[in-house]
């Protein structure tokens, strides 16, 4: 095993914060990884006494200092159709490939289903650990299993859907207690099951909005979407419909040209100014708690959930707040979509730092909860 010592970390988190790794490690393979335990077991840096940081894409972190744990960049790679059904494709993915990418070369192949996860930042292996959604679609809808290896013991296990333990942004990687498995595993690979009968998911306004102007554009008059007027599901319905009855209907492939539009749009790239993407669960509530905001904000972005409860959109209660544009030192609220924290410092000699991201989150949290009653969850894990 092969450790590399005060390994800089700028590059390999999407913020942009300077830091270092102690000690960091590249695993390129499963075997790399089973012998990362070995020749750590009964040392200084045995995994099951002292858990290793993941890094994957860098992603989905805050980093308020240097890295004192040992680090295990994860870097398996990899893609390939592992088997099929009568409904399904199922594809492997390693761990380290990067997740838009995968979602483009999905398409390439045909198989359709990720399309609305487009240009979402990170790897695959951290889909599942968060997982991962966008426009309607969450990681689990479209998951078949997963391998990963054991920390304490370096045995390899297989995981299914249930076994995961998928929640909003959530899984068995997120929790140490119990079954959780926070700290004590590694994802290898990731196996995904993409439907052959394809649908399009056109849940969210973003997206019936591309999918009227397209209609309009071939000639089929398509209202535009009045969030007032009519919930997502009956206009989703008749934008179907109006596109059916003239052989229309939205492909996967045009479908994620839409998703990469609308993040474009609104989201920064982090290659150009550091951030996390998102940096806020959207909230969910109870339809008492919605209607009670609605009284005293009738602008209130909301969306009905399957289970009854009711998603708010976090982005609009902090721009409510008058967060957006505002900044703590060199962090800042990005001036076109609130619920994203940026690194104002990227690309000069003075960049953000953690403590200054993690001031401007507490800042947001407090107003929110204030005047909404909500409490804010961050979405990046803070190291």
């Amino acid at each position: 095993m092969f450790v590399e010592k005060n390994y800089p970390l700028q590059r390999h988190n999407s913020f942009g914060i300077v830091a270092k790794a102690q000690q960091l490690v590249h695993i390129t393979s499963v075997d790399a990884l089973r012998q990362a335990v070995a020749d750590t077991r009964g040392t200084a840096l045995d995994f099951a006494q002292h858990p290793p940081f993941i890094l994957g894409g860098g992603c989905n972190i805050v980093l308020t200092g240097d890295v004192k744990a040992l680090t295990l960049k994860i870097a398996i790679l990899g893609k390939r159709l592992v088997a099929q059904t009568d409904r399904h494709w199922i594809v492997e993915v390693g761990a380290g490939e990067n997740w838009h990418d995968t979602v483009a070369w999905t398409l390439e192949q045909g198989w359709g289903g990720l399309e609305n996860l487009a240009l979402i930042p990170g790897s695959v292996g951290a889909s599942p650990v968060q997982n991962i959604g966008a426009y309607g679609v969450e990681l689990q809808d479209r998951f078949d299993s997963l391998d990963g290896v054991h920390l304490h013991t370096g045995e390899s296990f297989t995981l299914n859907s249930a076994q995961c333990a998928f929640g909003y942004r959530d899984s068995v990687f997120k929790h140490a207690s119990g079954l959780g498995l926070l700290g004590k595993a590694v994802i290898t690979h990731v196996r995904f099951a993409l439907p052959k009968q394809w649908h399009g998911e056109l849940g969210y306004v973003d997206l019936q909005r591309k999918y009227a102007a397209f209609l309009e554009e071939k000639g089929l008059q398509a209202n535009k979407i009045s969030r007032e007027q009519l919930s997502n599901t009956e206009h989703t319905e008749q934008l179907l419909a109006l596109g059916k009855s003239a052989g229309l209907l939205p492909t996967a492939q045009q479908i994620f040209q839409w998703v990469c539009e609308i993040r474009r749009a609104k989201l920064p790239d982090p290659a150009v100014i550091g951030n996390a993407g998102s940096f806020f669960k959207n909230p969910q509530v109870s339809p008492e708690q919605c209607a009670d905001i609605i009284a005293r904000e009738p602008r209130l972005v909301h969306y009905p959930m399957p289970d009854g409860s009711i998603k708010l959109a976090a982005g609009w209660l902090i721009d409510a707040c008058g967060w957006k544009g505002k900044t703590v030192g060199n962090a800042g609220v990005y001036d076109k979509q609130a619920l994203v924290l940026v690194n104002k410092g990227s690309g000069t000699a003075t960049p953000a730092t953690g403590g200054e991201v993690m001031t401007l989150a507490k800042a947001i949290q407090t107003s929110v909860y204030e005047r909404f009653g909500i409490l804010l969850e961050p979405e990046p894990v803070v190291v």
